[in-house]
């Protein structure tokens, strides 16, 4: 019987990393062992056999506006049809996918419940073995499965609730990721509507400087996840995530952040509001708004149902933190994305440390660092050099595959007293809602072009875009966790 792999960190500090890392990271060598690493594309195939999954085809090229779900195609294929069809075989049964042409589009198996997929099969579970991580008897039933070939991808969004740890198992896949705090540069939007995702208007690879001007000040960090790896995704960092092999699998697990509660209220609101406006009757409400993974439009009935089962849950948190009686049924395992139930992490100021804590940057963890592009450190890079850089043109790399980094990152999570501020600092006029091309004015934005702009239709979705906008959301779920509470001394964190 060939012995157990010896992890580089054990549960302990993996969490305690964990609890501490305010940026991504990858960690390396943690996944030694973990049969989940045969889950290839054809062993899945073999495993599922007659199995339909629904993949998502989109058309290949240079655009300059993101290609959100709502403006793809769809077909129920078995993984068979799909390798056939990747591979390029004449004469072999490619099922559904005849009907497109594999050097024109790409397919995407993406968001695939694996509790669902291997009902019939739960010792497949088992595979996948995240309580190396410190999350106790967490496995592949709290995980999602993705498989892709190359140019699938993920439009830019971030996730409102939990952090997201993902393993590459087959192909490489390349991770576009912003901060938090560069959120008005993204340009978000809740259109098409999803529950837990705000997308951003911008194709980040391809973006449009007319229209979004401030795009070019996001400081992007850019990493190439290879088979094996974990990449761990702080809360509410934004990313566009994109297949750069033929044939891609990923497994990944969102983790439910106590933060949540908070975020629940602002997305039961922001649902409330945006079903609301988009399910009424208008001349330029015909637009396709709902992204496919919702199952449908719930009444305002419904939806105001949940903002107040949000609000309650969040206020008895809230009373139960204050006077130190917090306690969780071990069986609640709420969403922290969609139906993936997840566990919750301690809070990064309830860790006990009573001394400064270094995260341990080394060949077993690589910091995806922002890094000037141009300069020669960028090239060659010291574990003293190893520090958030922020480029003239506000791009950033990463060090894959080949740095190490000693301790690096921001401090702890600020005090309460400092939200409003941060908020201040990071939140865009809310004239900046879609119309910014009379920023500055060129040539090729002249001052006849900034009339129109001036003078341009309002649309339901530019309205939407300010009434759900992150702060105004905010503030709404202050204002009601204070109407609920009656008391004024709650803050509610940014949504973003």
């Amino acid at each position: 019987m060939a012995a157990t792999p010896i992890q580089p960190f054990s549960t302990e500090e993996t969490q305690r990393i964990l609890q501490h890392l305010q940026q991504p990271a990858v960690f390396m060598n943690m996944t030694r062992g973990w049969p989940v690493l045969h889950w290839t594309a054809e062993h899945l195939s073999a495993c599922l056999g007659e199995k339909l999954i629904r993949f998502r085809l989109g058309r290949k090229g240079d655009v300059n506006t993101p290609l959100f779900e709502t403006q793809c195609s769809y077909v129920e294929a078995k993984l068979v049809h799909f390798l056939s069809w990747t591979q390029g075989q004449s004469g072999t049964d490619v099922g559904p996918f005849s009907e497109f042409s594999s050097s024109e589009y790409w397919a995407y198996a993406d968001y695939k419940y694996i509790a669902i997929l291997f009902q019939d099969q739960p010792s497949m579970f088992e595979d996948v073995k995240w309580s190396d991580f410190g999350f106790e008897g967490r496995n592949g039933r709290e995980s999602t499965l993705w498989i892709g070939t190359e140019g699938a991808n993920t439009p830019c969004h971030l996730d409102s609730y939990g952090c997201n740890l993902v393993l590459q198992v087959q192909g490489r896949k390349r991770w576009h990721l912003f901060p938090p705090e560069d959120t008005p540069k993204l340009y978000p939007t809740r259109i098409p509507y999803e529950e837990s995702s705000v997308f951003s208007q911008v194709d980040v690879l391809h973006p449009d400087p007319r229209r979004f001007p401030d795009f070019q000040r996001a400081r992007v960090h850019t990493v190439t996840l290879q088979p094996g790896q974990v990449l761990y995704v702080p809360r509410h960092w934004w990313h566009y995530v994109e297949s750069v092999d033929p044939v891609t699998v990923s497994v990944n697990s969102w983790i439910e952040l106590e933060a949540d509660d908070v975020a629940r209220v602002s997305e039961a609101v922001t649902k409330a509001v945006v079903c609301a406006i988009k399910s009424a009757p208008s001349d330029d409400n015909a637009d396709d708004w709902l992204n496919p993974t919702e199952e449908g439009v719930a009444s305002h009935n419904e939806n105001m149902q949940y903002v107040n089962l949000a609000v309650r849950a969040c206020a008895q948190r809230q009373k139960a933190l204050c006077h130190g009686k917090l306690t969780r049924d071990p069986r609640d395992t709420r969403p922290a994305k969609r139906d993936s139930s997840g566990q919750i992490r301690k809070k990064r100021d309830s860790t006990g440390d009573s001394v400064p804590f270094s995260v341990p940057f080394g060949p077993h963890l690589i910091s995806v660092r922002c890094q000037q592009e141009d300069s020669p450190e960028a090239r060659e890079v010291t574990p003293k050099d190893l520090r958030f850089k922020s480029s003239r043109n506000g791009a950033c790399t990463s060090q894959e595959d080949t740095v190490s980094s000693e301790a690096a990152g921001r401090s702890e999570a600020a005090p309460a007293v400092r939200l409003q501020q941060e908020r201040r600092e990071r939140s865009p006029d809310l004239t900046q809602c879609r119309a910014r091309d009379c920023a500055d004015e060129t040539p090729e934005n002249s001052s006849e072009d900034c009339e129109v702009s001036r003078h341009a239709i309002i649309t339901t979705n530019d309205l939407l875009d300010c009434l759900v906008h992150p702060d105004i959301i905010a503030r709404v779920t202050e204002l009601l966790l204070e109407r609920h509470t009656g008391s004024h001394r709650t803050t509610a964190p940014s949504q973003l």
